[in-house]
């Protein structure tokens, strides 16, 4: 049994876990809804560096190999089952049912980069678009960027808000990178799951959810 960290206030609770998500996924119950970002399989993670000239200096992350490939067929099947509500970024790249509520993020970029994400989510709801700059040093919001493909944490709880995930449920996502989802669930009162294999990342994302929950005490 792979035992989580788990870290607590008095609004919300926080369970992670250093594993595979295939390992995590069979022992878990009381999931209301799915927020996740999975690898994409574009090998962005084997470039090292991530940005442009133009607009910020490049900055470097650590090769790796954990984009190499999407995860499998059955694997984004049994996570889009899991909750009430679920959004999936990068959708595009999975092959899911069909949805009339795509989530769309407008990073409002110049340069290499998409203009667009998106997300897939299982609502009856109209297509939703932000606008939310993410270009260089052009960015809303003051999120420090420590994982290649991270997004703001005010894109996530956009996302959240818009398809109307209540506060007081149990939000997992089992690709938790540097814990932007657990973030934007402490912020609205959200319990939240989350699970990283990469040890840098599941320490950035334990040290972040930290430092949240450390605020939140605060005020």
């Amino acid at each position: 049994m792979i035992e989580p960290l788990v870290l607590r206030s008095s609004r919300v609770t926080c369970t992670l876990y250093h594993a595979d998500c295939l390992d995590v996924l069979p022992t878990l119950t009381g999931i209301d809804a799915v927020v996740t970002d999975p690898p994409y399989g574009i090998g962005i993670a084997r470039c090292g560096v991530l940005g442009s000239e133009n607009l910020a200096p490049v900055r470097s992350y650590d090769k790796s190999n954990w984009d190499d490939a999407p995860p499998d067929k059955n694997t984004i099947d049994t996570i889009r089952t899991m909750g009430k509500w679920v959004v999936i970024f990068g959708g595009n790249f999975f092959e899911l049912p069909p949805s009339s509520c795509w989530l769309v993020w407008d990073k409002k970029t110049t340069g290499y980069y998409a203009d667009c994400e998106l997300a897939w989510t299982n609502q009856s709801k109209a297509v939703r678009r932000i606008e939310w700059p993410w270009n260089g040093m052009i960015r809303k919001g003051e999120d420090i960027r420590v994982h290649p493909t991270q997004k703001p944490v005010g894109v996530i709880k956009w996302c959240m808000n818009i398809i109307k995930i209540p506060a007081g449920t149990t939000v997992l996502d089992p690709f938790m990178g540097s814990g932007t989802t657990g973030i934007a669930c402490i912020q609205d009162s959200r319990n939240f799951i989350g699970i990283e294999k990469d040890e840098k990342y599941f320490d950035i994302a334990a040290e972040r959810i930290r430092n949240e929950l450390a605020q939140t005490r605060l005020f």
